[in-house]
């Protein structure tokens, strides 16, 4: 028998909702969203600045309390689960790729990579791997230079290496490309959708550039907090 986590989405958002009280004012940045991702899709979620596609994110991921509604991770309800049950959920389950890089400035290259592993335990079976995912993003001469020896680019690959390195099963990028040059952001691009199809991992990637967005088997698109739409993309239609 199979068991529920293994039934269940990726990811399952009921009837979400983000508000901010500020009394008299009253801010409402995600309004009742429902929705969930099977596992292996690629989803891009698209949105104007303020429309709530990043907290979104931050929710899913466990980063941020919810006002109500919840969120199920891999068959795990995680909208009641302590910080500390959360953290262990999240070195297990998501990686992470962020617009800023988010690298640790006195750590070199590899260190970098490996640094989820050392947290969750595991860094001594991840060396080999941070070496060969350091080669898959064509970085293996740069293993011990540090953040500021990279340009942004590279900074950026070495952060999909480190996204990837404890093989999470669910990838959130917030904005990956959006502080690289066209050329840099398309490099990065294909990077992470090759390593997304080689790891079979359910990608969510927040954007605002529907040429990204097209990449994706799946497009969310919200506005003043709530899904706009939801639909194929063309690319996925064209496949079926």
């Amino acid at each position: 028998m199979q068991s529920n986590a293994a039934q269940a989405d990726a990811i399952e958002v009921r009837d979400l909702w983000k508000i901010i009280e500020n009394p008299p004012s009253r801010v409402e940045i995600l309004r009742g969203l429902t929705f969930s991702v099977p596992h292996g899709q690629f989803v891009a979620i698209m949105g104007a600045s303020g429309s709530g596609k990043s907290t979104l994110l931050g929710l899913m991921a466990g980063l941020d309390t919810a006002s109500s509604g919840r969120v199920v991770l891999d068959g795990i309800d995680i909208t009641n689960l302590r910080e500390d049950a959360l953290a262990r959920l999240r070195g297990r389950k998501i990686g992470f790729v962020f617009q800023s890089y988010q690298l640790v400035s006195t750590l070199t290259a590899e260190e970098n990579i490996l640094l989820p592993a050392e947290l969750s335990g595991h860094d001594g079976e991840a060396r080999p791997r941070a070496k060969e995912l350091l080669e898959r993003v064509g970085l293996s001469n740069r293993a011990d230079h540090y953040p500021v020896q990279l340009s942004g680019g590279e900074q950026q690959r070495v952060a999909l290496a480190r996204a990837f390195v404890t093989r999470p099963p669910i990838l959130m990028a917030d904005e990956p490309t959006g502080n690289l040059d066209s050329a840099n952001g398309q490099h990065v691009l294909d990077l992470l959708i090759q390593l997304n199809r080689e790891e079979k991992t359910t990608l969510l990637l927040v954007t605002h550039d529907r040429r990204l967005a097209e990449y994706a088997d799946r497009i969310i698109t919200m506005q003043d907090g709530r899904v706009l739409s939801d639909e194929l993309a063309a690319r996925a239609v064209e496949a079926l």
